[in-house]
C-alpha cells in the first residue's frame, strides 16, 4: 500500500502516547534500567498473521536497540504454539511496548484470519472477497492491509478514489438514472458503480452503461437472475449485504465477480497472541 509506512508510524506514535503517556511507572519502579532480557511472541491459536512490521515499530519506537526478529511473514497461516517473533534487549522497553504491539498484532491477525476463512469458502467459484469502508476510524490502511494478507482484495480506500452511487444518493436524486446523469464529467474520470436492490434497478443501471453493479441484499434466486443479466451485458457484479461464512459459498455459486463483506474489518475477533519472557 502506497502510504502504509507513513500511516503505521503515525498510529504507533499515537498508540504509545495513549498507553505509555509520560512513562510506564510500574516497569520503572520494578526493573533496573540496565536489565536485559529475551522474549517470544507466540500464536495461541491457529490463524493468519498480519502486522509484524507494526509490532516491530512499536518496540523500536520505545527503544531502538531492541532486536525484533520476525520468524514468519505476514500472510502466513500458523498453528497454535508457533513462535512468530523473538525479542532481545532492554527489559523495560520490551515490557513497556508489549501491550501496544500485541493490540496491533491481535487485531490485524484477526482480520487476516477471518478473511482467509471467507476466501477458503469460495475457492473454485471465481468470486473474489473484498472489504468495505466499514473500518475502525483511523485504522483503515492497516485493516485493509490485513485483508490482503488474508487473501482478500481491497475495494475503494475512501470516498475519493471511486464513484459508488448508493441507495441514499439515488433516493435524494429521484432515481438511479437521474443520479447517473448528475455525475457529469466525473463519470468519465472515475470508475462508476451503482447499487441495485431489484432486477428493475439492475436493468436501469445496465442501460445507463455502468461498469459495475452492487447487488445489495438480494436472495439467492434474485441474485442469480441479476448476475445473468449483468453477464449478458458484460457488467461486473458485486454481491453485498448479510454475507456470512454459512452463505458465502452459495452466493459465490451465483457467478458474482466480487463479494463485499463489512464483517472482515468491523467484526473480526482478535487472534490470541501472547508475549512471554524466556
Amino acid at each position: 500500500m502506497k502510504n502504509f509506512n507513513e500511516v503505521k508510524d503515525f498510529l504507533v506514535r499515537m498508540a504509545l502516547a495513549e498507553d505509555v503517556g509520560p512513562g510506564d511507572i510500574t516497569t520503572k519502579a520494578l526493573i533496573d534500567e540496565g536489565c536485559r532480557t529475551k522474549a517470544e511472541i507466540k500464536a495461541k491459536q491457529k490463524g493468519v498473521i498480519a502486522g509484524l512490521a507494526v509490532a516491530k515499530e512499536v518496540f523500536h519506537r520505545v527503544d531502538p536497540r531492541i532486536a525484533f526478529t520476525a520468524k514468519v511473514k505476514d500472510g502466513k497461516e500458523v498453528k497454535k504454539g508457533t513462535v512468530i517473533a523473538t525479542l532481545a534487549g532492554s527489559a523495560r522497553g520490551i515490557l513497556t511496548g508489549e501491550r501496544t504491539a500485541l493490540n496491533f498484532l491481535q487485531h490485524l491477525s484477526g482480520i487476516a484470519t477471518l478473511t482467509g476463512e471467507f476466501v477458503a469458502r469460495v475457492k473454485g467459484q471465481g468470486a473474489r472477497i473484498i472489504d468495505t469502508r466499514k473500518t475502525t476510524p483511523g485504522l483503515r490502511v492497516l485493516e485493509k492491509y490485513a485483508v490482503k494478507m488474508g487473501g482478500g482484495e481491497n475495494h475503494r480506500m475512501g470516498l475519493y478514489d471511486a464513484i459508488l452511487i448508493k441507495d441514499n444518493h439515488i433516493k435524494i436524486m429521484g432515481g438511479a438514472k437521474k443520479a447517473l446523469e448528475g455525475l457529469g464529467r466525473q463519470r468519465r474520470l472515475k470508475a462508476v458503480e451503482v447499487e441495485a436492490r431489484t432486477l428493475s434497478e439492475v436493468q436501469t443501471a445496465i442501460s445507463a452503461g455502468v461498469g459495475r453493479i452492487l447487488l445489495d441484499n438480494m436472495d439467492i434466486k434474485t441474485l442469480r437472475r441479476a448476475v445473468k443479466l449483468c453477464k449478458k451485458a458484460k457488467v461486473k457484479t458485486e454481491a453485498s449485504g448479510g454475507v456470512n461464512l454459512s452463505n458465502v459459498r452459495a452466493i459465490a455459486k451465483t457467478g458474482v465477480d466480487y463479494i463485499s463483506i463489512g464483517a472482515l474489518t468491523h467484526s473480526a475477533p482478535a487472534l490470541d497472541i501472547s508475549l512471554k519472557i524466556v
